[in-house]
């Protein structure tokens, strides 16, 4: 499967956000990992529909919108028509899982779960059908700069259950990846990760990136 980073903006100057963009437009990363966190799901507050779609007018990369919020089937028309390419959700929100995969359906945008480092993996096996990606968190969500928890045993059981099942799916890592946990979630079946901080304070981003995909 094709190796892709997602560059989470979280760890970008916001205040120079264009810059930044087109920073990492040059850098080869292939998406842009945009947390949007409502300060109940999880405890902290980011940003939400007029950043995203200021983006959308900014850059041609994919958006990845990760939704850490507690009722994300409220949400999911305004975030794809703000410009979201992917809609990531977490199992253990308030909304019901299937009507939100439902809704991100009708809104033709890739859809996406998340998972908590505490949520198993088997959670995610009645719906990996549906989806075209999983998310394993390696840290628990909320904010960024946070120690790498290794889930290689988790997404594991992801790929080996999605390969039995004949669902093609990507696994999108997100938490404490660099050039040493880079191969270890790799390794065990993923192949998009999420780098925000490590990819923002590089000398070279355009090199770090070849790393985390080499």
């Amino acid at each position: 499967m094709i190796n892709e980073i997602s560059a989470s903006i979280l760890s970008a100057d916001l205040l120079n956000l264009e810059s930044e963009i087109k920073k990492l437009e040059k850098s080869g990363v292939d998406m842009l990992h945009f947390d949007v966190m409502d300060g109940i799901f999880v405890n902290n507050i980011t940003f939400g529909l007029p950043v995203l779609e200021q983006m959308l007018n900014k850059t041609e990369l994919v958006l990845d919108v990760h939704l850490m919020i507690t009722d994300p089937l409220k949400y999911i028309r305004e975030f794809a028509a703000a410009g979201a390419d992917i809609i990531t959700f977490h199992i253990e929100s308030e909304s019901d899982t299937m009507e939100t995969i439902k809704e991100i359906q009708k809104a033709n945008t890739r859809i996406a779960v998340a998972l908590k480092p505490n949520t198993p993996a088997e959670s995610v096996f009645q719906y990996i059908q549906y989806l075209d990606m999983v998310l394993v968190m390696t840290v628990e969500p909320g904010f960024g700069g946070q120690s790498f928890m290794d889930m290689s045993e988790k997404i594991r059981k992801i790929r080996k259950y999605a390969d039995e099942t004949g669902c093609n799916i990507d696994i999108q890592v997100d938490g404490g990846i660099n050039a040493e946990t880079a191969p270890i979630v790799k390794n065990a079946g993923a192949n998009i990760l999420v780098s925000g901080s490590y990819l923002f304070k590089a000398e070279n981003m355009s090199d770090t990136v070849r790393k985390l995909k080499d």
